[in-house]
């Protein structure tokens, strides 16, 4: 059965989707952008500070589902730039475990919502 995920501790939806659906003991995130979920905002002088920000909103919506970053098992990452992979990577990287980091994937794109420069999405398992 399926049951949407929300969070007011996570940005909310601007269009038809859910934060996140779970089934059965998966849970499904949509792309979390660097939005301050209190006022609406993009956050992030940075591409660091915006990473941190997706993975702060991303988070959230894990812990909404009973879940955290040790339930990841796969990340898709949109950036604009591939120039900035290490800097993004160095924060993603502070949220998980090396040895049991998730598989993942990497896609520059030529633009994100709101002209922001990076979007993270997640697939976690209890």
């Amino acid at each position: 059965m399926k049951k949407i995920i929300f969070t007011d501790k996570a940005p909310a939806p601007i269009g038809p989707y859910s934060q996140a659906v779970l089934i059965g003991n998966t849970l499904y995130t949509s792309g979390q952008i660097p939005l301050d979920p209190s006022t609406g905002e993009i956050v992030g002088e940075s591409i660091e500070a915006e990473t941190k920000q997706v993975m702060e909103n991303m988070k959230a919506v894990l812990e909404a589902a009973g879940m955290d970053f040790s339930n990841v098992v796969k990340t898709s990452i949109f950036i604009i730039d591939m120039n900035d992979f290490a800097k993004i990577n160095a924060v993603y990287g502070s949220y998980f475990n090396e040895e049991t980091a998730p598989a993942r994937e990497t896609v520059q794109v030529a633009k994100l919502p709101k002209n922001v420069n990076v979007e993270i999405s997640m697939i976690a398992v209890q």
